[in-house]
């Protein structure tokens, strides 16, 4: 991955429920088995560098994702090197994801939508998300997929 500017997705597998302060929006119970966190990496460094910090040790909490991060596993990545900031469009598809749930305010602090996070009781998959992701946004870049091993 290179240091192309676009929008990802995080999946994270949280094994087992709990309870974290999440820096200025308090106390969050994080109950159900995944969440999905939809993002932009448009500053330096690009996909690349967002990537980098996401999937590497949380050293210090700087955005609402680092808190989950401390108790979550990252399980794959969702992206894209379109030049259109999606990060918002993204997560209104995620949050109509079958039984998806928002955290209210989760990532959303720089834009007016409820949440940039979704809990999930199953993974979900690229195709429905990009059909989902169709119905909110037709057009959208190809959306390319990650795995963490």
């Amino acid at each position: 991955m290179d240091s192309t500017p676009g929008t990802y997705a995080l999946l994270l597998e949280l094994r087992e429920p709990a309870e974290l302060q999440v820096g200025r929006l308090g106390q969050i119970r994080f109950d159900l088995a995944f969440y999905l966190y939809c993002g932009s990496a448009f500053g330096p460094g690009g996909l690349a560098a967002r990537l980098a910090h996401h999937l590497g040790p949380t050293r210090r909490a700087h955005w609402h994702i680092d808190y989950l991060r401390q108790i979550a596993e990252v399980v794959g990545v969702w992206y894209t090197g379109d030049a259109a900031p999606l990060e918002c469009a993204w997560a209104s598809a995620a949050a109509t994801l079958r039984g998806a749930s928002i955290v209210p305010r989760f990532g959303s602090s720089d834009c007016r939508c409820p949440s940039h996070l979704c809990g999930l009781a199953h993974l979900p998959s690229l195709a429905a998300f990009r059909r989902r992701l169709n119905a909110v946004r037709p057009g959208c870049a190809r959306i390319r997929q990650r795995s963490i091993a």
